[in-house]
């Protein structure tokens, strides 16, 4: 099963030695006993409050004000950078400060596992001292080093309500080693900020859609008004936005084939979903955007909730629609999860309301 929506905490992924060091046995690449426990750990801290959209609205009104009233703006580092954020809040609570340099070591790490992966024909390559491999060696060690850092930094000033102290707190309860409890807390750090980032390609689609509809655009913008009147959308707000509102990049098979979803199902069109999934296709089971049955994507809302917020507030504050310099390219980038990214990025042309 292929998803492409954020925390995607769904089936195993087995595969690579390559893979396997990526992921260790975080929560995306457990299972049974182990993956429960992870489960029970992870699952309450991923909620609404660790959402907050003013730096980036914020640097977006500096950029438009600088080019003198409209931007030309790729956005996708923005998303990304946004996404960093949520998940660093969730991890590391007052140090979420440290996001940009352990997220960034991350997505270089995925980079260069993603090519190792592609490239390795023959079995044993992963095990050559060749300049990738030395280079993935590099930075499993320098990402292990940064979480392991914040570790010692919590465990000498003390407790605070995150899911790093979860994580800690979960890990004594199991009576593991110090070595064993460390892997534990590095691998589903990793695993965390590997899938949460994906809460920012979605929003960088979700985005290019509503720039390229700008019936859309104004719809969900008339909404969010309504709903929010001006205010930093809450849980209740969230919750009265209606499910039209979430756009998912549908890149399966399952998610676009006309037999299921009508002759329009590759166009683009969230009121589908008005009456819900029931009245969208003809088998609403077959809708799994957040994965199915027991190992269902535990983030789910917490990932709604976020692209809820930050697609409301953009919308409220600027106007915008694709800019020339756009190129459609979708491109399998990652490793992680299943994930369709932007081959070339998204530019928008962004006016501030």
């Amino acid at each position: 099963m292929t998803t492409c929506t954020s925390l995607d905490f769904g089936r195993p992924l087995s595969g690579t030695k390559e893979l396997r060091a990526l992921l260790g046995q975080g929560i995306l690449n457990s299972n049974g006993a182990h993956w429960a426990h992870q489960r029970k750990i992870i699952a309450p801290e991923l909620f609404v409050d660790k959402v907050k959209v003013s730096t980036l609205l914020d640097t977006w009104e500096s950029i438009i004000e600088n080019q003198g009233g409209i931007a030309d703006i790729k956005i996708d580092e923005h998303m990304r950078s946004f996404a960093g954020d949520v998940v660093s809040r969730a991890c590391f609570g007052s140090n979420f400060s440290r996001n940009k340099e352990i997220f960034s070591k991350l997505r270089a790490l995925e980079e260069v596992t993603f090519k190792a992966v592609r490239s390795a024909k023959v079995p044993g390559m992963g095990l050559l001292p060749t300049k990738s491999n030395r280079a993935r060696r590099a930075f499993e060690k320098e990402v292990r080093a940064l979480i392991l850092k914040v570790v010692k930094e919590r465990n000498e000033f003390g407790y605070e309500n995150d899911l790093l102290q979860t994580l800690l707190d979960g890990a004594k309860i199991a009576n593991l080693s110090q070595d064993s409890i460390q892997q534990f807390v590095v691998d589903n750090c990793k695993n965390i900020y590997q899938a949460g980032g994906a809460t920012g390609v979605l929003a960088t689609w979700c985005l290019m859609l509503l720039a390229s509809n700008q019936e859309w655009q104004d719809r969900v913008r008339a909404e969010a008004l309504h709903v929010c009147k001006g205010q930093i959308p809450n849980v209740d707000m969230v919750l009265k936005m209606k499910q039209g509102v979430n756009v998912w990049t549908l890149v399966t098979t399952l998610h676009t084939d006309p037999e299921i979803w009508g002759p329009d199902a590759f166009k683009f069109n969230p009121e589908r979903f008005a009456n819900g999934v029931s009245g969208a296709c003809k088998q609403p089971y077959l809708y799994m955007p957040f994965g199915i049955g027991p190992r269902v994507c535990l983030g789910q809302s917490l990932a709604q909730a976020e692209l809820k917020i930050l697609i409301s507030l953009i919308v409220t504050k600027f106007s915008f629609s694709l800019s020339p310099k756009y190129v459609h390219k979708p491109s399998f980038n990652l490793v992680a999860i299943s994930l369709i990214e932007p081959g070339n990025g998204v530019d928008l042309l962004v006016k501030k309301l």
